[in-house]
């Protein structure tokens, strides 16, 4: 097997991965207490770095040719989860900490993972990569704005500072990512058939080192935990899915806006409450959670969604 193939296959096992570390990182914690809160940042500025490279300037103006996809995308992101997610705090009566790290992770992006997700469930792969990239890059304002409209009721939040983290650790590497794709192609291709192995081990080590680090309060507040960050992402490809029907798209494209709506960049909401709530030990473990949910259940969906695509040609 080449090493390009190897890649993808342990990429697309990223569901059993991340369930083996969870496992680990809160039984054997000391395997990734080393990787530390200060190298969070840096771990997700190279999986943005690798998003980058995976982009072309045709890849920027194709963001024009499907303005309502894009749109309705885009929208359905940060409508529904930030609200979903505000709504769940108060009907299950969250601890503060729980409620705006559930809050700040449903405020963030879609996550490269959902890419994998829905190329495994047979959806518009071209379609999920510019969702991926539209909401990354309005993230810049609405993540830091949304997070202080639902979530500044529990604790004091700066929106500038938490857009200058945004701009630093997601928009500076995929502009360098893109602009080394336009200037060096040759070298970016070949760096960028790893990317997405690359992306899965900082995003296994970032999740690896919040569950060991908060192992005890994780423990203490288990299934509230759980039930919390299971229904957000439950709720988000569910409203996902139905929103596109109600607009009229295509299967394959309600597929794609599910998965896209149903699972986030897990990896910056750590990023960002590590860094903007040092004082609130469990703010980082919804988004820790949430890695590891959204893509069981990402995968789940992919394969049932694959199958019955396997079903119909047959017919």
């Amino acid at each position: 097997m080449s090493l390009g193939k190897t890649s993808l296959f342990l990429t697309a096992g990223f569901p059993v991965w991340s369930v083996l570390v969870a496992c680990l990182a809160l039984y054997q914690p000391d395997l990734f207490l080393w990787y530390g809160s200060e190298a969070i940042a840096w771990g997700l500025g190279l999986i943005m770095l690798g998003m980058g490279m995976n982009l072309s300037p045709e890849d920027f103006t194709k963001i024009f040719k499907e303005p309502r996809i894009l749109a309705l995308g885009v929208s359905l992101q940060f409508l529904i989860m930030p609200a979903w997610s505000a709504l769940l705090s108060w009907i299950l009566d969250l601890p503060t900490e729980l409620a705006v790290g559930l809050i700040l992770v449903a405020c963030c992006p879609g996550g490269t993972a959902s890419n994998v997700v829905v190329f495994l469930a047979k959806g518009r792969v071209a379609l999920s990569v510019s969702l991926t990239l539209c909401s990354t890059l309005a993230a810049v304002l609405l993540t830091p704005w949304l997070t202080y409209f639902y979530a500044g009721h529990y604790v004091p939040i700066e929106p500038w500072s938490m857009l200058k983290s945004i701009l630093l650790i997601v928009i500076m590497p995929v502009v360098l990512g893109a602009s080394w794709n336009h200037w060096y192609p040759q070298s970016a291709r070949s760096v960028a058939a790893f990317s997405p192995l690359v992306s899965v081990l900082f995003i296994l080590l970032i999740v690896g080192y919040i569950l060991a680090a908060k192992r005890d309060t994780i423990f203490e507040n288990g299934w509230i935990l759980l039930v919390a960050t299971g229904l957000l992402h439950l709720g988000g490809f569910f409203l996902g899915y139905l929103g596109g029907y109600l607009f009229g798209r295509q299967t394959q494209e309600c597929r794609t806006l599910s998965i896209e709506v149903g699972m986030q960049n897990s990896g910056l909401g750590a990023a960002l409450a590590t860094k903007h709530f040092p004082g609130m030990s469990l703010a980082p473990t919804p988004c820790a959670m949430s890695a590891i949910l959204h893509c069981m259940m990402g995968s789940l969906l992919a394969s049932i969604w694959a199958r019955s695509n396997s079903r119909g040609s047959d017919q």
